[in-house]
């Protein structure tokens, strides 16, 4: 059972993790990996855009579709067998073999650089994307062997940061140095050998990550192990749709980005420079959505956050659509500069940024979920599978553009629909997995009507069986509650407040068990006990109020012995936990008018809850645990 000391309740940055050995280099080698990755990518693009008939007789639009593709082929040839060498091998011994792998890799593309040898070169992406295939699932699952969950969120938004800013720069620094006269390709030949060795060094700085599943027998047969992963994976349900909704990210961001050369030339009639720009802000609203994520989710998966950034998605993606017909687009073409002086620019910017933004929190806690949530011996392979998920979604985005656009949208138009199916996707997945959407709901409570402080959150377990008890003051304890806490809990509610029309709706998604007293229902009472006894044994959190109903004074009511029988079924630890600061809220039944109430805490007012020690089953007597619920509330109530 988890307990927390004084000292592990220092909370500190995320970014205290880039000091850290543990963290540190496997960092800067993932980010010097995706640095190098787009680079070489990029200036390859680039020369073969500007200067195609000196290296190939094809035309330029083939080979900028045929050099991504080939670096995305890759992901669905060997993604099933990268996933299981991440689980059979020592991932720090692993990741060197990779990186040593890059080295040899780009000595390959600098000799094509220099002899001017095209399918070298191609040759270099396909190897490249291969690489990129088998870090990917390292890349992931090392993550939960060296971090606490409490640190995972953080983590994850620091390697999102990492990621794109990354690829930011070196499609940037592809760019600019591979159209240097004369010296542009050397440069570019001995940069990514010189990137590859710097990401080798970090390697070595890797701790020992041991191998999760040593023993396993490694099926070569790509198509075969990936139909298995997959049907693994969708056994459980909330672990296969997050990969499902990372998946439709790509998808989303895929109609995007590659609608914006064309739309910066054509719609805000730029140069290469306003192209430039609008990657720029995205990857750096990407990086800030994804570090924003620790503070938002209060150092926990905060899988709430995944409906707001679904929503901020469609929202500024709509927007953009509306920006795009006010932009009042010069007569000629302009550079960055200019162009963020025609009117109307900036609300394009803004939109850009903030989809960016959104699309940190949609991901980052999507990534850490299924983390945390998955199979540790299988998560190697889970995280292949959805790379592989990701590749078809990305495949299937430029099949629809191309449909879409050839039906006559314009790429604003396109931007709209992409938006609106962001939209629809939501409502459907949220249907499914009803667990994001109460999360937001309870993650909105607390972070714009109500400011909560939790004390000793650590004394939650991270898992197995417990029984939380708390005392009952409104009508909004269990969302507090399921807000606070880094899992999902199984609350006991009367029956009666299933029949409310929001929070019926709200604690029958949440799978509460719903209680009667024995004199008004004594069959629900037993199933009540029983299906409680049953999440207790399948390992869940289970809440009750031992009040038995709200408090009408302010003070905590006797404790029934309806606990008593609980413990006596199932020996588990008992949690005790004290709110304070709700009683006078409007949902609480005090006496005072109603209208002073609404208004007497104002917007945010201050909440707290406190958890106590973990009691043992034997000593979980009610009177106990009142006790130990008061002393816990204290004054403030």
């Amino acid at each position: 059972m988890s307990q927390t000391t004084p000292a592990a309740t220092q909370h500190t940055s995320q970014f205290a993790l880039l000091g850290q050995r543990r963290f540190a280099p496997f960092f800067w080698t993932q980010f010097l990996g995706a640095f190098n990755d787009n680079l070489f990518k990029t200036a390859l693009i680039v020369v073969l855009t500007f200067d195609a008939a000196s290296w190939t007789t094809l035309s330029p639009s083939m080979v900028t579709n045929l050099i991504p593709g080939l670096f995305i082929l890759p992901y669905v040839l060997f993604s099933a067998t990268s996933g299981q060498i991440a689980e059979k091998f020592e991932k720090s011994r692993l990741v060197r073999f990779v990186k040593w792998a890059e080295i040899a890799i780009m000595g390959v593309a600098a000799l094509g650089w220099m002899t001017h040898s095209l399918w070298l070169l191609v040759l270099a992406v396909f190897a490249m994307g291969t690489h990129s295939t088998l870090f990917g699932p390292v890349k992931y699952s090392y993550m939960p062997q060296q971090l606490k969950p409490e640190e995972l969120t953080g983590g994850n938004g620091m390697v999102e940061m990492g990621t794109f800013v990354g690829i930011l720069l070196g499609q940037v620094f592809g760019d600019v140095l591979v159209m240097h006269a004369g010296l542009g390709i050397p440069v570019v030949a001995a940069g990514t050998v010189g990137f590859a060795v710097l990401g080798l060094l970090a390697s070595y700085r890797i701790p020992v990550t041991p191998a999760p599943a040593p023993d396993l027998r490694i099926n070569w047969n790509p198509f075969a192990e990936t139909v298995r992963n997959l049907k693994y994976s969708a056994g459980n349900r909330t672990v296969f749709l997050s990969m499902l909704g990372n998946s439709w990210f790509w998808f989303y961001g895929a109609m995007v980005l590659a609608q914006f050369p064309v739309y910066a030339m054509t719609y805000l009639k730029g140069d290469h420079s306003v192209f430039v720009l609008l990657l720029t802000v995205f990857s750096l609203g990407i990086g800030a959505g994804s570090l924003l994520c620790e503070k938002l989710s209060g150092r926990k998966v905060e899988i709430g956050l995944v409906p707001f950034g679904s929503i901020g998605l469609s929202l500024f993606g709509i927007d953009l659509y509306f920006a795009s017909q006010g932009y009042a687009a010069p007569a000629a073409s302009v550079d960055a500069m200019a162009m963020l002086a025609q009117p109307g620019s900036w609300r394009i910017v803004f939109d850009v940024v903030m989809i960016g933004v959104f699309g940190g929190f949609f991901i980052v806690p999507l990534f850490a979920l299924i983390q945390l949530r998955c199979d540790p011996k299988h998560l190697s392979r889970t995280i292949a599978g959805m790379n592989i998920l990701n590749a078809l979604f990305m495949v299937a985005a430029a099949g629809v553009a191309i449909l879409l656009l050839g039906q006559g949208l314009t790429i604003p138009e396109l931007f709209l629909a992409t938006a609106i199916m962001n939209g629809i996707v939501a409502v459907y997945i949220f249907s499914l997995v009803p667990e994001f959407l109460m999360r937001f709901l309870a993650w909105l409570l607390i972070h714009t009507v109500h400011k909560v402080k939790v004390i000793e959150p650590g004394r939650i377990p991270e898992e197995g069986a417990a029984v939380l008890v708390c005392n009952h003051v409104s009508y909004v304890d269990a969302v507090v509650i399921m807000a606070a806490s880094p899992r999902p809990i199984r609350f006991v509610m009367d029956h009666r407040i299933f029949k409310t029309p929001i929070l019926g709706w709200i604690f029958r998604t949440g799978k509460a068990i719903p209680i009667a007293p024995a004199k008004e229902d004594p069959w629900l009472l037993e199933k009540s006990y029983v299906d409680i006894a049953r999440a207790l044994h399948e390992g869940e959190l289970v809440c009750i109020f031992p009040e038995g109903r709200l408090t009408t004074t302010g003070e905590i009511n006797e404790f029934k012995g309806g606990i008593a029988k609980i413990i006596e079924r199932s020996q588990v630890p008992v949690i005790p936990m004290a709110l304070r600061g709700l009683w006078g809220h409007l949902l609480s039944r005090s006496q005072d008018n109603v209208f002073e109430r609404a208004f007497r805490k104002g917007l945010r007012s201050r909440l707290a809850l406190a958890v106590g020690v973990p009691v043992e089953p034997h000593a979980a007597t009610p009177e106990r645990l009142q006790e130990e619920v008061l002393a816990l509330r204290g004054d403030w109530k």
